[in-house]
């Protein structure tokens, strides 16, 4: 799954790619290592790279790390090098902003699902209905307990604080996450606890109340939402279904894009198969 390199100790900080992220670096963590850095004369830790197979240094930990190089004028920096697949990339980028990082509640939520998703791809057994009795299921100590049972005991907090957080960072889109970022009030875990349980048309009418500043929080603004759709004609379902899809898709990044064509495409292309034949 991942090789260290360990004759890559060093590498030019101008050579590092940064790439996707799942949150940008705020400047007063960059800050606060810069003052790190200016009260201890080093940079206490390494950032890991991915090497590629062309050669290409991407940033996997440490955005934080590299941007404070950056702003220092530091032509190289202390690295970490591996060779490894994407999942191990992405659980590196995970694990060390939740263990390392002060992350906001939001953030905290977006980090927890990517790691869920990423856990039951390399642990399908314990995604729920998976199967328990299976040889791996047994042998494996790492998918002997749930997600939220080893990630909780990973980072010292309760399962269902978990879940909760979990939850609402599964059902918000990129788009969305981004908006909540900007927003004059900080998302609470009990605004967070909220967004999780709404489906996409109430989800983004909150989100932008909340975004906008035009509600103190998630459950005031679901509130508004509900009285606003208690005052206005009913929606066809259908229409409203379509829309809810649309707006999804809009709102999307280009990575989940992908992989909705690839987990849905077939049943897309059968759907208009059907369609095609149904017109003619």
């Amino acid at each position: 799954m991942a090789e260290l390199l360990t004759t890559i100790t060093e590498l030019p900080v101008a050579d590092i790619e940064i790439g996707q992220r799942l949150r940008p670096a705020s400047e007063a963590g960059v800050q606060a290592i810069i003052a790190s850095i200016g009260e201890l004369g080093v940079m206490k830790d390494p950032i890991h790279v991915r090497r590629q197979k062309d050669g290409r240094a991407i940033l996997m930990a440490g955005l934080h790390r590299l941007t404070a190089a950056r702003e220092l004028g530091w032509e190289t920096i202390k690295v970490a090098c591996w060779r490894c697949n994407d999942d191990f990339a992405r659980l590196m980028e995970i694990d060390d902003n939740l263990a390392g990082a002060e992350l906001t509640a939001l953030d905290t939520a977006v980090f927890l699902a990517e790691r869920k998703r990423v856990y039951e791809k390399l642990h399908p057994e314990a995604r729920q209905g998976g199967d328990r009795r299976s040889a791996q299921f047994q042998t494996d100590t790492m998918s002997v307990c749930s997600f939220a049972n080893a990630t909780a005991e990973k980072f010292g907090i309760t399962e269902r604080h978990v879940r909760r957080m979990v939850a609402a960072g599964e059902r918000l889109a990129g788009d969305e996450v981004s908006r909540l970022r900007k927003a004059a009030r900080p998302v609470g875990l009990k605004d967070l606890q909220v967004i999780g349980t709404l489906g996409p048309t109430e989800r983004y009418a909150v989100v932008d109340a909340f975004a906008e500043g035009k509600a103190k929080s998630a459950a005031k603004a679901l509130a508004a939402v509900k009285a606003s759709a208690n005052s206005t004609p009913p929606v066809d379902p259908h229409e409203q279904a379509f829309l809810a899809l649309s707006t999804a898709w809009k709102r999307s990044s280009a990575i989940a894009r992908r992989r909705f064509a690839d987990e849905f495409g077939h049943e897309v292309e059968a759907l208009i198969a059907r369609h095609g034949v149904a017109a003619e």
